[in-house]
């Protein structure tokens, strides 16, 4: 049995809690907030603190998992590992890429640490399903790609949390905060990413730092082209949707389904996502997977979860977005980083 303790009790820290109280290998130790409100969204026999190193101290769990602020991840998780604790960190894995790959370095330099990332839609149905299609080589290679997140936040969703809005605490705005998710799919899917020319914009008058909508023409390394386009600016939110077209077929993900197309645009489910009752449609139910395959790693000592490493390139890929849109001129991905 495995104890766990949750920073951050937010709006993502109460997924953790329900996969947590879902799985029989885990015990809920303790739970940590600033706000002492949020002591009413957990029994009142876990012990309850608003300061996570005293609670890591007092507690001693096997496992912290941050749901923090974008800003607090690095140094909250460096500092837990230091403390003795394995973590399990929500995304982003860092607010621009030579954080990333300062904590890809920590990690590497801590081998008896396990740190994994929360990049849980890799877990999905039809993603597992689509990966396994691509690998597969039935249906030849991949040629495209397309990923489309189209959402919508209201003006009140930055100032409820103003850090969400500046770019020293987020780090950016659609793409780190609620298309990174899609962004990782396309590279996880398509392989490595060559080169890249994005337009980066603002469409709504929120007076915030970061941006709101973003397209990017994505050159894979394979040769497959790739469109990327994500926005806030939607009239509300709607299912992202995921793309593959190889040499012998293609494929589409929408509503959470994953489906073949025939030539004449007809569907062929092939699979669907599980979903987590009571959330919100786009959080899925792979969150649960995924912490579940971390603490068995924990157990088994597999490998079977996403590290530091493994979620440095989706960052990568942002700084190189944002870089291009400023620029107006294709940027070229380093090959030693896929």
């Amino acid at each position: 049995m495995k104890r766990a303790a949750v920073i951050g009790l937010g709006a993502i820290g109460p997924i953790h809690l329900a996969a947590i109280g879902q799985n029989p290998g885990i015990t809920l130790a303790a739970v940590c907030d600033i706000d002492r409100q949020t002591r009413e969204k957990v029994p009142q026999d876990i012990p309850f603190f608003t300061d996570y190193m005293e609670m890591i101290r007092e507690v001693k769990p096997d496992v912290v998992h941050i749901c923090l602020p974008h800003y607090l991840h690095v140094p909250v998780a460096e500092a837990a590992v230091k403390a003795g604790a394995h973590v399990f960190c929500e995304k982003p894995v860092a607010l621009n890429t030579a954080q990333a790959e300062e904590f890809a370095a920590f990690e590497a330099a801590h081998p008896d640490a396990r740190i994994g990332i929360c990049l849980q839609n890799r877990f999905n149905e039809s993603i597992e399903m689509l990966r396994d299609i691509i690998q597969g080589g039935e249906y030849g290679t991949v040629t495209g790609l397309k990923g489309i997140v189209p959402w919508s936040r209201p003006k009140s969703y930055y100032d409820e949390q103003p850090w969400r809005g500046k770019m020293e605490y987020a780090g950016g705005g659609c793409m780190i905060n609620q298309s990174i998710h899609t962004l990782d799919l396309l590279y996880y899917l398509g392989g490595p990413v060559g080169s890249l020319r994005a337009s980066v914009s603002q469409l709504l008058d929120y007076g915030i730092e970061v941006e709101d909508t973003v397209s990017a023409r994505l050159n894979f390394r394979n040769g497959a082209k790739g469109l990327f386009m994500a926005t806030n600016a939607n009239y509300k939110n709607e299912s992202v949707q995921i793309s593959v077209q190889m040499e012998k077929g293609e494929f589409i993900i929408t509503d959470n389904i994953l489906s073949r197309l025939g030539e004449n645009g007809e569907k062929e489910k092939l699979a669907e996502d599980a979903k987590m009752p009571g959330t919100k449609f786009y959080y899925g139910a792979s969150h649960k997977k995924l912490i579940a395959l971390f603490y068995e790693a924990l157990e088994n000592g597999s490998r079977e979860y996403v590290h530091v490493r493994d979620a440095v390139m989706g960052i990568r890929l942002i700084d190189a977005i944002v870089e291009a849109g400023r620029t107006g001129k294709e940027v070229f991905l380093p090959e030693n980083a896929d």
